[in-house]
């Protein structure tokens, strides 16, 4: 395949559903957790549940890295954006993530300046301009990321920038992953494997699941015949009694990742001993943190935030749906009080997340089709 509507081929997808079904096992119930957010957005944007048996369910996962950010993180970057002479910079799904004093978009229409950048290297353009002020850039994400925002550091220094810091969030997957798979109320059949962090990191570090847990993970691209494959690649592992880490993304994703981005990454930053994340609590060595070499460029050394821990509003049940104990649709306030308008919980916020692709692109579909489903399961 060369081009991106061969991966979107209906005919395909339904020979596809038809040898899915045939691996089901009679009387077998399966449950797989896509991890990442992008597959969830795929998933309901093509209704990819529609192909797949009523015997196959799949979980959403912690893998939308502005759906796990805690609100307590949200207010320390406030606490730095209110500081004088600040300019904080942002990508734009965090614009619009809810604090315990309301969003970035709130901030700015109080005064506060706070801009949407596409880029890190943004951040170091408004630093040159501005050299009368302290540019924070608000750096989030998992292993994807992460490379970008050490190099900019990196470029920073050499640059000599005394202006220029960064809001350290991003997180590491592999922890996060252990911290659902030792959770008691999880029922994980096998993972559906993310694509992009897996061209940074490889597919190594995944190999403690089936080691470990018993539990099969195929990394996957992002179109529906690739994600349709991967599940049909764990069905044809379960079959077969076998258990190991398989790569459907071989267009993208090397074993082995990529060994000059995970160097620049343990150049500028080291993990952190523990991070909260929204839905699973305190995760140990989950998160990265500036070394001691690039302090210079850390605003939470510069600007000591509180680090104050921020309960979720009570009707938000966005960690339950981050774990897969709920779906969307199954949260109390989902498309009635919480909307990507007026969102109450990060999962709703970015395009990502499971509740802003479910409200976008789910809920007709669902009406229709999940109490057949439900009953044919029962």
């Amino acid at each position: 395949m060369r081009f991106v509507d061969e991966y979107r081929d209906a005919g395909t997808a339904r020979a596809l559903s038809a040898r899915i079904a045939e691996l089901c096992e009679p009387g077998r119930a399966y449950a797989f957790m896509e991890v990442c957010g992008g597959h969830t957005h795929t998933i309901y944007k093509h209704g990819l549940e529609d192909h797949l048996p009523p015997a196959v369910s799949l979980v959403h996962g912690p893998g939308c890295p502005v759906c796990v950010i805690p609100m307590g993180r949200v207010d320390d970057a406030m606490h730095i954006a209110r500081q004088d002479d600040v300019i904080m910079t942002s990508f734009g799904d965090m614009m619009r993530v809810p604090g315990s004093h309301g969003s970035f978009f709130d901030a700015n229409a109080e005064g506060t300046d706070i801009r949407m950048v596409y880029s890190p290297l943004d951040s170091l353009k408004i630093a040159r301009a501005n050299p009368d002020r302290q540019v924070v850039f608000m750096a989030i994400g998992f292993e994807t990321t992460t490379p970008s925002t050490a190099l900019t550091v990196r470029r920073a220094a050499a640059e000599g920038l005394t202006n220029f810091s960064i809001f350290c969030n991003h997180i590491t997957i592999v922890p996060a992953l252990r911290a659902i798979l030792d959770s008691p109320d999880v029922r994980i059949d096998g993972f559906v494997g993310p694509g992009h962090v897996s061209t940074v990191i490889g597919c190594r570090p995944y190999d403690f699941i089936p080691r470990d847990y018993g539990r099969p993970l195929v990394v996957s691209g992002f179109e529906p015949l690739d994600i349709l494959q991967s599940i049909h690649k764990l069905l044809r592992q379960l079959r077969d009694r076998r258990c190991e880490v398989e790569n459907q993304y071989t267009r993208v994703v090397a074993a082995e990742g990529n060994p000059v981005a995970l160097a620049v990454i343990d150049e500028v930053l080291e993990p952190r001993p523990d991070f909260e994340w929204r839905g699973l609590g305190r995760i140990p060595w989950s998160a990265m943190r500036v070394r001691e070499r690039y302090a210079a460029f850390d605003a939470e050394r510069i600007f000591a935030p509180p680090g104050a821990r921020v309960e979720d509003p009570k009707a938000c049940q966005c960690g339950e749906v981050l774990t897969g104990v709920i779906k969307p649709w199954e949260c109390k306030v989902f498309g009635t009080g919480c909307t990507p308008e007026t969102p109450i919980g990060a999962c709703m916020v970015s395009p990502e997340g499971a509740c802003a692709a479910y409200y976008n692109f789910g809920r007709a579909r669902h009406r229709a089709t999940e109490p057949a489903k439900e009953m044919s399961r029962a």
